[in-house]
């Protein structure tokens, strides 16, 4: 079993900055990709940015100059720091590792729980 545990949303006026942070903890021999998407009311599910095991990345192309993502393998954590955020980025951030188990040879998708970022004055 694999646990995600977020960190780090909340209130922020416009044109500040939020730190995400994300540790996978569990029976975890390796992880894969890690990364973010987001909902947000009254729109579609969508892809913030993916880093893989060896640091290549992938953003949405209106967040790429803006949210940056790190990941720490040591720790088994990713991290999403956004900057200049506005009221648009509003929504419920998710974490997600591609992880394999002790034991298994296959590697699976876990998400976290989510965690809420307001960007309101």
């Amino acid at each position: 079993q694999v646990q995600l545990v977020e960190s780090g949303g909340g209130l922020v006026q416009p044109g500040g900055s939020l730190r995400l942070s994300c540790v996978a903890s569990g029976r975890i021999s390796r992880t894969y990709d890690m990364g973010w998407f987001r909902q947000a009311p009254g729109k579609q599910f969508e892809l913030v940015a993916v880093i893989t095991s060896d640091g290549e990345t992938t953003w949405a192309d209106s967040l790429k100059d803006r949210f940056p993502i790190s990941r720490d393998n040591a720790k088994n954590a990713v991290y999403l720091q956004m900057n200049r955020l506005t009221p648009e980025d509003t929504a419920v951030y998710y974490c997600n590792v591609v992880v394999r188990t002790s034991g298994r040879e296959s590697a699976w998708p876990y998400w976290g729980r989510g965690t809420q970022v307001t960007v309101s004055s």
